[in-house]
């Protein structure tokens, strides 16, 4: 009995000093796909916290950005992305993933829960595209293409006018124009079976919102959208907030 009431004092206290430590008895498996341009990187924050509360993450990097940017080239398309997150799933064994896509991401995961709706326990579209089936990111409406061609095009890439040769590592990288223009195939009916939920970031001073349309389309299929007050990046400036909305969704 002394024993016993040792151990539990033990316990207690390594939580007590430890609060960063979830108490839900959910934890999930979260596979996190970026934005055009970006990579891996940019979710390290986001990653820490989720695994501090208990979460498996798992940060995708695409094909030709982030730390595999020695791998660009004019040839990489929307497949080779979508090709990159299938087979991380498979050859880490995940299961039960709750997939998020974030901005371009979203063409990604599209694509991904079309191949291997099995593996995924839900799809998570972050301030996303989200694409019906023979849409690409520049058949898209005028207003939300606006937030991705902020950049030039040169030698078969966009190129993020913002970065400069200057800008510290890691940053923002010149992404395959064909990422952008390729059109997305659906074939798999079983992906709609797959439970959803759309997260719209949003700044009331900026009218209309870029993404609005994509979380109507999420309204009308049914599935829950919340809103968060952020600009596009909330990975960076609302991280306490965005992993709370994570949490909360699957």
């Amino acid at each position: 009995m002394l024993f016993d009431m040792i151990s539990l004092l033990i316990v207690i206290s390594l939580v007590a000093q430890n609060p960063t430590t979830s108490s839900r008895s959910t934890h999930y498996t979260y596979v996190i796909v970026h934005g055009a341009w970006g990579g891996g990187w940019d979710w390290l924050a986001i990653d820490s916290m989720l695994t501090r509360r208990g979460h498996k993450v798992v940060r995708v990097t695409l094909t030709g950005l982030g730390e595999r940017h020695h791998l660009a080239s004019p040839n990489i398309g929307l497949d080779t992305h979508i090709d990159d997150v299938v087979n991380k799933i498979l050859w880490d064994n995940l299961h039960d993933v709750v997939l998020v896509g974030h901005s371009y991401g979203g063409m990604v995961i599209t694509g991904v829960v079309d191949r291997i709706p099995d593996r995924i326990k839900r799809v998570v579209y972050l301030d996303a595209l989200l694409p019906d089936s023979g849409e690409s990111l520049m058949s898209i409406p005028d207003t939300a293409r606006a937030k991705f061609v902020q950049s030039v095009t040169r030698d078969g890439y966009l190129v993020p006018v913002w970065v400069q040769d200057t800008t510290v590592i890691p940053r923002d990288v010149p992404q395959s124009l064909r990422t952008f223009t390729d059109t997305l195939r659906l074939v798999n009916p079983a992906r709609l079976r797959v439970p959803a939920a759309y997260i719209l970031t949003y700044e009331p001073q900026i009218t209309p919102d870029p993404f609005q349309m994509f979380a109507d389309r999420a309204a009308a299929r049914g599935w829950p959208v919340y809103k968060m007050v952020s600009d596009h990046l909330p990975e960076r400036t609302h991280r306490s907030e965005l992993v709370t909305l994570l949490e909360k969704v699957p």
